[in-house]
């Protein structure tokens, strides 16, 4: 049986860049669990399903999606058509909100999680996202809650980015923080999920804090 390392965290914590790396160091698999939203939503943009049928038709049975758990080879697909960047244009961004917001979705994607991970043939998947501690996969014996203050997460956000992406990168993130704000603390951790703040850490010492209660979590199992 594969286990669950489950992370979460706020916009611009870094918890993909870091489970990803994790996963490649630990030779586990990555799942980014925000591909999928983005990738439904990408059908619906395309035409594939209607917004308003998203609470009614089998997704299961009808969302040809497919993903990658290789860190080193990352890819997405919908029905065999590669969407890998096509779900990290701006379009895809600003809508993803309307499908995320669906319970219906939400129960077939935390269903998809756990067949993906379930199929991956690996010991254990890093599995980043929203509410992936709680939500999702709140039996994982490893739970992260990965996260940094406002002001360093934009600075990271958009570090290598020119002033006018960077300054819609902090409107993303501040809209992100206000939405998240009224249904979670990001700073407290629910019961069993260890916080780790990387306020103060860069990305290598983020990864080795990260491993080592992952390899800790996998040694007690």
């Amino acid at each position: 049986m594969s286990e669950i390392i489950a992370i979460d965290g706020p916009a611009g914590s870094g918890k993909s860049s870091v489970s990803k790396q994790v996963a490649r160091e630990l030779g586990l698999g990555y799942l980014d669990t925000g591909a999928a939203y983005r990738a439904l939503a990408w059908a619906v943009l395309d035409g594939r399903f209607s917004l308003e049928s998203l609470a009614e038709i089998d997704l299961d049975a009808m969302f040809d999606y497919s993903i990658s758990l290789d860190p080193d080879d990352f890819w997405v697909a919908v029905a065999g058509t590669d969407l890998t960047t096509a779900i990290r244009e701006q379009n895809v961004a600003e809508f993803v909100s309307n499908v995320a917001r669906i319970q219906p979705v939400r129960d077939f994607m935390k269903r998809l999680t756990h067949r993906l991970v379930a199929e991956s043939g690996k010991a254990g998947v890093v599995v980043e996202g929203r509410d992936i501690t709680t939500v999702v996969a709140p039996e994982a014996k490893i739970r992260l809650l990965l996260t940094a203050s406002e002001e360093v997460r934009l600075k990271r956000r958009s570090a290598e980015l020119d002033p006018e992406a960077a300054k819609e990168v902090h409107r993303q993130v501040s809209q992100r923080d206000q939405s998240d704000s009224k249904v979670v603390d990001f700073m407290t951790p629910a019961p069993g999920v260890v916080l780790v703040d990387t306020t103060e850490l860069n990305f290598v010492q983020t990864v080795a804090a990260v491993r080592e209660l992952i390899e800790r979590g996998l040694n007690a199992i």
